[in-house]
């Protein structure tokens, strides 16, 4: 085996070698892929590293003694020439490389998968061993796509002057999202804890009322303690980004592409930049503008707040009752497209029976199938049954569609919101926040917010995409009074949560400017753009779908003289 003494530097990556390249010598590390024993003389190599493989043309005298293994890292200098028979599979498959002198840097032992077709590996166990994962062209590329679509935005946006700063991770626990991870301290005798930054909210804001920046952003690490799903984990990155000095109210631009609020400056800027990446990575030219819709149409036409558009399959209305603040809408499946439909399909989804009443306000026969739902005549929350319908029925009948990326701006949402199941436990019975507190109201609503708070619209704008929310933000409360209203009349905070946000009451009456903002998933970005499905493929070391760190263990317990330390006792949950 090789020792340090003898390394040399790699003139050239794998995945590089081309045609113009033959009659060089190259040096090149790398991974063994497998071996092949052509003759008694010779005997064929893959060798790859993470840019690709290239194949080397070794003489057997120099395999004699090595005993190589397949994923053994190797160094070599060598010929490279052209193919008598060209490989299409492969980027360099017109070159090999005939090997002069060869080193073995590491034995690789038996490994428990094959990091290389790996397609049919327990999870768990690939999560177990994510360094060789990471070994599968799927993965590499992925990680290295991410990199450079990162460098990508943070030059997009130093040229146009925003400025990239740190936040803190660890701050004091607030009410303004979803539940917090905590971090015991050792200063005092009674038990003090930090939390760990749901996101850069409030310093951002701190930050532009400061003055020393107009425009700021960051590739921010966020914390939530949440339900694991496919699209979400505890620890996650957003492109975070606030601006100073937004219109508070929509320009006749904007109204004209039914944007009716303020903040068409983050519009403007996220839509300039998405195209830009799409142009640049997914050689995709996006329409211009993305297209607005509120929360409202969103949710009753397409049965979510978050609507794929790539196809329509559009929800219905049937009747509504004004007195009685209720609706019934329908989703139609016609006689032609019924026959497509299993049984287990129908068993999931069974369709509901068809009135006279709904017959004729739907024109639709007895051969077609109808789902009903009674609904609020105020849609709330981010679904509806008829939407989940929707997905399934478009997914059943493979509907084709339109376009491959539907974007769209998602606008009007309700301020305020009985909690939901992430944020009963801050609320505890009261109206919540349906984005964050420190989001602005409608000028027109404002004289609504005691009275029927439910009814107030926030400047609050998601983009969604192909049926998924790629980020949010909105135009801030930047007046101390209205802000310290809705923590005390709308949110009922009492004196000690409101104390909470002492901070940055001070901050908006120290001559904040109005300033507004966005935070796009980072995550969820490089799965779309990466054509992937789950996040987790698009992360160097994730977590598992409930929150478990299979490779380093975590989280994990601790004995009694470290949480001694901490003023903390362990206790048993009932």
């Amino acid at each position: 085996m090789s020792t340090f003494t003898n390394l040399f530097k790699r003139s050239n990556l794998c995945g590089d070698l081309r045609l113009s390249h033959v009659n060089n010598t190259v040096n090149l590390s790398g991974h063994i892929v497998n071996t092949r024993r052509l003759n008694k003389n010779l005997s064929f190599i893959d060798l790859r590293d993470h840019t690709g493989m290239i194949q080397l043309v070794v003489k057997n005298h120099l395999l004699s003694d090595m005993n190589l293994s397949t994923n053994s890292v190797v160094q070599l200098s060598g010929l490279v020439k052209e193919r008598k028979s060209v490989n299409n599979d492969l980027s360099t498959g017109q070159v090999e490389v005939f090997v002069e002198t060869l080193d073995l840097l590491n034995r690789a032992e038996s490994l428990p998968f094959n990091p290389l077709s790996s397609t049919t590996t327990n999870d768990d166990l690939k999560l177990k061993h994510r360094y060789l994962d990471l070994r599968s062209t799927a993965l590499t590329q992925n990680i290295h796509k991410r990199s450079k679509i990162t460098h990508s935005i943070r030059q997009h946006l130093h040229d146009l002057q925003f400025t990239e700063i740190e936040t803190p991770v660890l701050l004091n626990s607030s009410s303004e999202g979803a539940r917090e991870f905590l971090v015991p301290t050792r200063h005092s005798n009674t038990p003090t804890f930090y939390a760990l930054s749901q996101s850069p909210q409030q310093p951002k804001q701190l930050l532009i009322a400061s003055g020393c920046t107009d425009a700021y952003f960051q590739i921010a690490r966020c914390f939530r303690d949440e339900d694991g799903r496919k699209d979400r984990q505890p620890e996650f990155t957003q492109l975070d980004i606030e601006m100073a000095y937004v219109n508070g109210a929509p320009s006749e631009t904007a109204l004209s592409q039914q944007w009716n609020m303020g903040g068409e400056q983050v519009r403007e800027l996220l839509e300039t930049l998405i195209r830009k990446l799409w142009r640049q990575y997914m050689d995709v030219e996006l329409p211009q503008p993305f297209p607005v819709m509120t929360y409202t149409h969103a949710m009753n036409v397409y049965g979510s707040d978050k609507p794929d558009l790539r196809f329509g399959l559009e929800i219905e209305e049937v009747s509504r009752d004004e007195a009685a603040q209720t609706q019934v809408r329908a989703l139609v499946c016609k006689k032609g497209d019924t026959d497509k439909l299993s049984k287990d399909f129908l068993q999931a989804h069974p369709p509901s029976q068809v009135t006279p009443d709904i017959q004729q306000a739907l024109s639709v026969n007895e051969q077609d199938l109808v789902w009903v739902e009674h609904l609020p005549l105020h849609p709330d929350g981010g679904g509806t049954v008829l939407g989940q319908v929707r997905l399934a029925l478009a997914e059943a009948l493979q509907i084709p569609h339109t376009t491959p990326f539907a974007f769209a701006w998602v606008i009007e949402f309700p301020l305020f919101t009985m909690a939901d199941s992430d944020k009963d436990h801050l609320s505890k019975g009261r109206y919540a926040s349906t984005h964050h507190p420190f989001t602005a109201p409608y000028a027109e609503d404002v004289s609504l917010l005691t009275e029927q708070p439910s009814r107030v619209r926030g400047q609050h704008y998601d983009l969604v995409v192909n049926g998924v929310e790629l980020g949010g933000g909105s135009v801030r409360i930047h007046d101390a009074a209205l802000q310290e209203k809705v923590f005390r009349e709308v949110l009922k905070l009492d004196d000690g949560e409101v104390d909470r946000f002492h901070h940055l009451l001070v901050a908006l009456r120290s001559g904040a400017p109005p300033h507004a903002g966005i935070a796009l998933g980072m995550d969820r970005l490089m799965a779309i753009m990466c054509h992937t499905q789950s996040i987790r493929d698009t992360i160097a070391f994730p977590k598992s779908l409930n929150g478990i760190d299979r490779l380093f263990n975590s989280p994990s317990t601790t004995n009694e003289e470290v949480l001694k330390e901490y003023s903390l006792a362990a206790l048993k949950r009932a």
